[in-house]
């Protein structure tokens, strides 16, 4: 094995609900997947011959050359991707639909001259792969929604959070998780939808106006206070109500 160290970008994505549809099934299924796999990385200017690809059963790793522009693969990758298996599933039946998890990380791999790739960012893309939230959110989402995108922690801190052209913050929400030994913080995405909004805080209660002596129990629209003057008839007070002012003068 080389014992050199490459920065590479990973990709991988498994397909919700495989099981239980038979051989020919999911034959098919795979290799329309891997058909838009690589429109969508041709799209987005990313050489899919160049590309190392692992079979991952139900699904496919890919890493990526190297210099690979890490932001190409959120953006236009995902929503290429996204765009194609709506378009395939409008006419695919419950068999051969297509939805998947796409996880998305980075990091210094081992890559032989084979092609094998080895390296702890696998594990970590792997972990993003079954993560929990992922799973969650695409499952309750509409049928019309093909994919959740989960990014890495580092992967996200070095594009989407600085907003380059079509990277949006704001699209995305952290989530943690926790798969076998591995524990981290990630973010998810559903293509073309956006996350639930954050919970508005509830207005504070209304505070209530100290009463009076004379209006105790009463605070009608109607409630008289009456204020009696004396000397130069200058009146210091706060009302509420009708206002009534008698100033006398001495002669």
């Amino acid at each position: 094995m080389n014992d050199e160290l490459e920065y590479r970008a990973v990709l991988a994505v498994d397909i919700e609900r495989s099981a239980g549809r038979g051989d020919r099934a999911l034959l098919e299924i795979r290799a329309r997947l891997t058909e838009m796999l690589e429109e969508a990385f041709e799209a987005s200017g990313v050489d899919w011959s160049a590309c190392l690809r692992h079979d991952l059963g139900d699904g496919l790793r890919v890493t990526t050359p190297a210099g690979t522009r890490k932001a190409a693969l959120v953006h236009p990758l995902v929503p290429e991707l996204a765009l194609r298996l709506r378009t395939y599933n409008r006419g695919a039946g419950p068999l051969t639909r297509i939805r998947v998890r796409i996880a998305l990380h980075a990091g210094d791999v081992h890559v032989s001259p084979d092609g094998t790739v080895a390296g702890s960012p696998l594990e970590v893309l792997a972990r993003l792969l079954d993560a929990p939230p992922a799973r969650a959110a695409l499952a309750g989402a509409p049928e019309t929604v093909p994919a959740s995108l989960l990014l890495s922690g580092h992967f996200y801190d070095e594009t989407v959070r600085h907003g380059h052209l079509g990277l949006f913050p704001e699209d995305f929400r952290k989530v943690g998780f926790t798969v076998k030994e591995h524990t981290a913080d990630a973010w998810l995405q559903l293509p073309g939808r956006q996350p639930p909004a954050e919970a508005a805080p509830e207005p504070a209660e209304a505070q209530e106006e100290p009463a009076c002596s004379e209006t105790a129990g009463s605070k009608t629209a109607g409630s008289k206070m009456v204020n009696k003057a004396s000397g130069h008839g200058v009146v210091y007070a706060t009302q509420h109500g009708t206002q009534h002012i008698r100033i006398e003068r001495k002669h």
